[in-house]
C-alpha cells in the first residue's frame, strides 16, 4: 500500500490540494450548467427536447451540447460554454501570421497581455451574436417558452447573461491552469464530455431492449470493440515521436573542453495533437448555430433552409468541411508551435548541426520531416472525427452514444488524460515518490 500511486497522489499536500480545487472549479461548471436562463420554461424546453429526440431531429442540439456536456439544450448561463473563447484564439491567431504588425505588436514588451485583451474583447463580441442567435432560436420553439412579454427585454437580459456566463466559465478555466491539475480549457471540455456518458450508455441500453429496436446486438458489441481498439490506437500514435539527434561543437577554453551532450529533437506523430479537431469543430459552430437558428424562424428564407440543411453535422457537406479544417489547422498549428525557421535559427547560434545535412539545408530538411509527420497525423484525426457520423447512419446508433464512441470526443477524453496524468507524474516524482505507471513513461500533451 506504502507504493500505491493513488495513496501516495493524496499524501502529497501540493498535489491534493490541486486536484481539489479542480474538483470544485469543475462542479461550480456543471452547476452553472442546469440552471436556466431567466425568462425560460424549463418544462416546456424539457419536452420540447425529448420530442425532438424521439423523432431523431436533434442533431443540432446534440452538436451544440457536445461541447457544453447538455448545458445547451438546458438553456443554461454557460450554454455555450468555452468555444467562443477558442474560436477567438483561432481568429486572433491567423491575425497575427496575416499582419506582421500584429505579430511585431505581439513580441514587444507585454505583448502577450495585450493580445490576452484582444481576445477577450473578441470572445465578447463573438459571445454577443451566439446569444442573440439562441433568443432567435427560443423565439421559433413552439409553446409558451418564453415567460416575457417584452421581447426586448428577454434578448438583452438573455445576451447579458448568456455572455457573462460564457466569460465566467473561461475564467473557471484558467484558475484550473493556475492552480488547478492540467489544462483548464480543455479539463471544462473534458468534464462536459464526460457528464455526458451515463445518460448516453441509459439511452443505448433503452434502445437495444426495446422491442422495436433497429439496433442489432451484435453491432454494439463490434462497437465496443472498435471504440477499446481506436483508444489503444490514439495512445500509441499520441506517444509515438520521431527523433532528430543534434550534435553540438565541443569548445576548448583554456586547458579544458566544454561541450554539450549530443541531443535529439523530438517530433510527435502527430505534432499538434488534439487541438486540430477541437479547432475545426469550433470554427464551424458559429455558422451552425447562425444558420440553425435562422432556420427554424417562420420567416426564413428558402436558401437559409437549404443552407441549414447542408450545414447538419451528420450530413456529407459538414464533413467534407470537416476534414479540410483539420488538415488546415494541424499544418497551421503545426508552423504556430514548431516554426522550422526559428528551430534552424537556435541550432545553428548554439553550434549544433544535424549529421548527414548541411547547416544551410537544416530549415528545409525540418520542415520536409513536419511535412511528413503532418499529413498521415491530420489525415488520421479526420477519420476519428467523421466515425461518429458512420457509426450513426450505418449502425443506427442515437447520436448521443455515437459522439461519444468515436471522434472529437474519444480524442479529447485520451488527450485530456493523458496529460493531467503526465503531469500528476512529475508532481510525485518531483516530491520523491514513484510515479502513477512502472513501465514507460508519460509525456505532456499539446492541449
Amino acid at each position: 500500500m506504502a507504493n500505491n500511486p493513488v495513496v501516495n497522489m493524496f499524501k502529497v499536500k501540493e498535489l491534493r490540494d490541486r486536484m481539489l480545487f479542480t474538483f470544485v472549479i469543475l462542479a461550480v461548471f456543471r452547476l452553472g450548467s442546469v440552471l436556466t436562463i431567466p425568462g425560460i420554461d424549463a418544462g416546456v424546453l424539457l419536452k420540447y427536447f425529448e420530442d425532438l429526440a424521439a423523432q431523431n431531429k436533434n442533431a443540432f442540439a446534440s452538436y451544440m451540447d457536445f461541447f457544453a456536456g447538455g448545458a445547451f439544450s438546458n438553456f443554461s448561463v454557460f450554454m455555450l460554454g468555452v468555444m467562443p473563447y477558442i474560436s477567438t484564439q483561432i481568429i486572433m491567431q491567423l491575425a497575427l501570421i496575416i499582419f506582421p504588425s500584429l505579430k511585431r505588436a505581439a513580441m514587444e514588451d507585454g505583448g502577450q497581455r495585450k493580445v490576452a485583451s484582444w481576445t477577450r474583447i473578441g470572445t465578447i463580441i463573438v459571445c454577443i451574436v451566439q446569444s442573440l442567435a439562441v433568443t432567435v432560436y427560443a423565439s421559433s420553439i413552439p409553446g409558451a417558452i418564453i415567460l416575457r412579454d417584452n421581447m426586448f427585454a428577454f434578448r438583452l437580459l438573455t445576451i447579458l447573461t448568456v455572455t457573462t456566463g460564457a466569460m465566467v466559465t473561461v475564467w473557471l478555466g484558467n484558475q484550473i491552469t493556475s492552480k488547478g491539475i492540467g489544462n483548464g480549457i480543455s479539463m471544462i471540455i473534458f468534464a462536459g464530455i464526460v457528464a455526458r456518458l451515463p445518460h448516453a450508455i441509459i439511452e443505448l441500453i433503452n434502445r437495444v431492449s426495446s422491442p422495436n429496436s433497429d439496433i442489432n446486438i451484435v453491432f454494439v458489441i463490434l462497437a465496443i470493440v472498435m471504440f477499446i481498439a481506436i483508444v489503444v490506437l490514439v495512445v500509441y500514435e499520441q506517444s509515438g515521436e520521431r527523433k532528430i539527434p543534434v550534435h553540438y561543437a565541443k569548445r576548448v577554453v583554456g586547458h579544458r573542453m566544454y561541450g554539450v551532450n549530443d541531443v535529439y529533437i523530438p517530433f510527435k506523430i502527430n505534432p499538434s495533437g488534439v487541438i486540430p479537431v477541437i479547432f475545426a469543430s469550433s470554427f464551424l459552430t458559429l455558422p451552425l448555430q447562425i444558420a440553425s437558428s435562422l432556420a427554424s424562424s417562420p420567416k426564413a428564407s428558402n436558401w437559409i433552409s437549404k443552407l441549414s440543411n447542408l450545414l447538419s453535422p451528420t450530413g456529407l457537406c459538414y464533413n467534407i468541411i470537416l476534414v479540410l479544417l483539420i488538415v488546415f489547422f494541424a499544418y497551421f498549428y503545426t508552423q504556430v508551435t514548431l516554426n522550422p525557421t526559428d528551430i534552424a535559427k537556435s541550432i545553428r547560434e548554439n553550434g549544433g548541426s544535424i549529421p548527414g545535412i548541411r547547416t544551410t539545408e537544416t530549415e528545409s530538411y525540418l520542415q520536409r520531416v513536419l511535412n511528413r509527420l503532418v499529413l498521415p497525423g491530420s489525415l488520421y484525426l479526420a477519420v476519428i472525427a467523421v466515425l461518429p457520423t458512420l457509426i450513426q447512419n450505418f449502425l443506427h446508433f442515437p447520436q448521443s452514444i455515437s459522439t461519444l464512441m468515436g471522434g472529437t470526443s474519444l480524442l479529447i477524453l485520451v488527450g485530456v488524460d493523458l496529460d493531467t496524468m503526465s503531469q500528476v507524474e512529475a508532481l510525485l516524482k518531483m516530491h520523491h515518490h514513484d510515479g502513477l505507471v512502472k513501465k514507460g513513461k508519460l509525456r505532456s500533451r499539446n492541449l
